[in-house]
């Protein structure tokens, strides 16, 4: 008797029929079932951070190597052949996939991406791996190089990951230009997307292709090429080597097969070029300029020198911030990128962590006058002008701006969590050290407990550099927060960093979005879920420039071979990099000017930099209780009609508000939560759990049990008052430390008469905890 498909699942029809006339022609081990493609994006609720479900492929078809060449959705037999189809090709398209389709049990729908045609095929007539191949060269997608290039794998061990979706397409791509002849090439991806890995993998398969011997990777700052030498390049360890100018020895240079160069090392100090002296102008095969938005973007700068010289070498420049103004050009010289995965892209797949804003405005933001003849510290007098956020730490030094800022962010920390990794961004390094005082000043406890709690690391500072490691480790626990000028703006990878202060002046939509990137790392399993930017100079108003997360075009006004002569490219770092100005800036103790918090509003922005709300958490909250509850008396009603009160917790977990924490926050640790409710929502006096307690016991409820009975309810009692009543309420109470002196659960059980009668007993003790009075 002839299945009726109509009655079966969408896995039936994947197990009966899709998958067997998949394996017909594919090899098994290449057929991908329930592939996730995105990781599920996290959204910010309340106080709490959600993540979504992943987007799954129900197939991906992938070569013997490992690249993907079909994807395939499945419907159950309601549904018409082709009614997968636009899944399939949304998830094609993200891929770089050329061939979609789409099944029900009956047939095949086919999108082929090379001519645009879509056509039905029979269930026996998918087409095999040799096929598609085929098809990709007939229509001049793939030349034999390409093929060689696209028949390497690539690497992956017990101790690295496979690449995600975005940086398998990112590392294609490439090698695909590469295989076409292109020598000049650009590669953006946002802060946090993995571009170190991703030239990792470039490198190792066009090595394993045999069309790159030779590999310099460029930086400008030892942590980076250091960071990239230890972490993703270690599988390459035995061929690797770090260019030392004075230690190397001119002969045997030549023998390793991946270089890690600072530009620096191949200048001198007086602008010699040792590069000329250490490798022939074709020695090498590929170099990746690593940060190519900074040196290498000038025509006349000392990168581009370097790049000039080994032009005969094919030429990668990856960042996440290309930089295109009418003097200087990344476009100009690479070309357009050749792929772009942008921080909205990276949030909205769940690989990058999603922010909240906290703008902070003081009395003197807009504006702040000197009284007439004011001296400073120094006894000058100050110049009469009105002061603004543009001047602070710049023009001029306000004592109790500083404390302040400081004492804002300190209590934040304080009311979240005092282990949270900061960086202060500040005007520059003196502003830094003020800072550093300032905020070891505000958190003395934790200074005591840990010495380095407080850091300042900038490009000065020999001791906070050596400090760098241990503040962007996982495993190190300080230093947790580092005020810093620039050093900290870009390229370092601080994993855990969950607060961002932002203490200066920034019009550089790229020096924005690099400071912005220290905080999108996601360590979702580790805690770090989203990150908070606290704004002192309203520099956030750049979210709403169309540059955010705008397409990347080349200055119409750009004159290629022009620019490097001092013109400004956009940066507003007004103060210089170590504070040593000819002349110094008026300094105003405390009692001169009193600062002061005017107004805090916490805004969620989407990943395209949308203002999406201004919310405040405790109103959150209130209005998400009443949403639910309503009115006093309908919470009330609700919460004694509740079995479990756990329940209750979850509900309001399910709008974004978790009360645990809230409660921390608002260091109300030790009230029940119905009380906290009750005193958020509607503005009730709350009791701590401790006088709920004593309550219990003045109108002397446990006088109704006698015995060992009464000494159970009078644990019970004092773990309420402890742990509160979500905890009395669990099943394995019972069978903690304070209660295996009355044996095991069923024999405190038959105290009561049976499990029931011991419920009905907890059941009685929770109502005469929340009678009145």
């Amino acid at each position: 008797m002839e299945t009726d498909k109509s009655l079966l699942s969408e896995e039936d029809i994947k197990h009966r029929y899709i998958t067997p006339a998949l394996e017909r022609v594919w090899n098994p081990s290449d057929i991908r079932m329930e592939l996730p493609i995105t990781a599920g994006r996290v959204n910010i609720r309340g106080n709490l951070e959600v993540r979504e479900r992943p987007k799954f492929a129900d197939y991906v078809l992938y070569t013997q190597s490992g690249h993907p060449l079909a994807i395939v959705e499945a419907k159950d037999n309601k549904h018409t052949v082709s009614y997968g189809l636009q899944q399939a090709k949304a998830y094609a398209e993200m891929m770089d996939v050329k061939f979609a389709y789409s099944s029900n049990g009956d047939a095949f729908t086919e999108f082929d991406y090379l001519t645009g045609v879509e056509r039905e095929l029979p269930l026996d007539a998918f087409p095999s791996p040799a096929e598609l191949i085929a098809l990709l060269k007939e229509e001049g997608h793939l030349t034999d190089a390409q093929v060689k290039v696209l028949e390497q794998p690539f690497y992956v061990s017990e101790d690295t990951f496979a690449p995600r979706y975005y940086q398998q397409v990112a590392v294609d791509r490439t090698l695909d230009a590469i295989a076409r002849g292109k020598t000049r090439l650009l590669l953006v991806m946002a802060t946090g997307t993995g571009k170190t890995y991703t030239a990792f993998q470039i490198i190792y398969r066009l090595r394993k292709a045999g069309l790159g011997k030779k590999i310099l990777y460029l930086a400008d700052r030892n942590i980076l090429v250091d960071q990239s030498i230890q972490q993703d390049f270690r599988p390459l360890a035995s061929v690797i080597h770090k260019v030392n100018y004075a230690a190397d020895d001119r002969t045997t240079i030549t023998s390793y097969e991946v270089y890690f160069s600072l530009y620096q090392q191949l200048f001198g100090e007086n602008d010699e070029e040792r590069f000329r002296e250490l490798f022939r102008p074709d020695f090498f095969d590929l170099i990746v300029v690593d940060e190519c938005h900074r040196g290498s973007a000038k025509a006349d700068s000392r990168w581009r020198k370097i790049l000039d010289y080994f032009n005969t070498a094919v030429q990668i420049g990856m960042t996440a911030t290309p930089k295109e103004t009418a003097y200087v050009s990344n476009i100009d010289y690479f070309g357009d990128p050749v792929y772009t995965y942008s921080l909205r892209q990276g949030i909205d797949d769940g690989f990058l962590a999603p922010f909240r804003v906290i703008n902070v405005q003081t009395n003197i933001g807009n504006g702040w006058r000197p009284c007439k003849g004011q001296l400073d510290f120094f006894g000058k007098e100050i110049e009469d002008r009105i002061y603004n956020n543009t001047d602070y730490d710049y023009n001029i030094v306000l004592e109790d701006r500083i404390r302040e800022v400081a004492a804002r962010i300190t209590y934040y920390l304080r009311h979240t969590d005092r282990m949270a990794k900061t960086i202060v961004f500040c005007a520059d390094e003196a502003a830094a050290e003020r800072m550093r005082h300032a905020l070891a000043q505000q958190n003395n406890d934790m200074m005591q407990k840990y010495p380095n709690y407080v850091v300042r690391i900038t490009g000065s500072d020999p001791y906070g550099k050596s400090q760098l490691g241990y503040f962007i480790s996982v495993a190190s626990p300080t230093p947790v927060i580092a005020t810093t000028s620039q050093l900290l703006s870009t390229g370092v990878d601080c994993k855990m960093v969950r607060l961002i202060a932002l203490d200066e002046n920034i019009t550089s939509m790229t020096m924005f979005k690099q400071i912005i990137g220290r905080g999108t790392r996601l360590r979702y399993d580790e805690g770090k879920r989203s990150f908070v930017i606290m704004d002192f100079r309203g520099v956030t108003r750049l979210f709403a420039d169309p540059d955010w997360d705008g397409p990347i075009i080349e200055d119409p006004g750009f004159e290629s071979g022009e620019g490097g002569d001092g013109k400004p490219t956009g940066g507003g770092h007004g103060g210089g990099g170590g504070g040593g100005d000819p002349a110094p800036k008026p300094f105003v103790r405390a009692d001169g000017c009193k600062v002061y918090t005017v107004q805090e509003t916490i805004a969620v922005y989407d990943a395209g930099g949308k203002l999406l709300k201004q919310e405040n958490i405790i109103d959150y909250t209130k209005e998400n209780i009443l949403g639910q509850f309503g009115d006093l008396h309908a919470f009330i009603h609700e919460w004694n009609a509740a079995e479990k009160k756990q329940a209750i917790a979850d509900v309001l977990a399910k709008r974004g508000v978790d009360l645990d924490k809230l409660k921390q926050a608002m260091k109300m640790d030790d009230v029940d939560d119905f009380d906290f409710i009750c005193h958020v929502a509607y503005d009730q006096k709350p009791l701590t759990r401790r006088e709920r307690a004593e309550g219990v016991k003045r109108r002397d409820f446990l006088s109704r049990y006698s015995g060992a009975a009464r000494e159970v309810l009078e644990t019970l009692l004092e773990s309420y008052k402890n742990l509160g009543i979500k905890n009395i309420e669990k099943a394995d109470v019972l069978r903690m430390k304070d209660f295996q002196k009355f044996g095991t659960p069923g024999r405190i059980g038959k105290l009561f008469n049976g499990k029931k009668g011991y419920e009905e007993a907890v059941r009685a003790l929770e109502q005469e905890l929340y009678k009145a009075g």
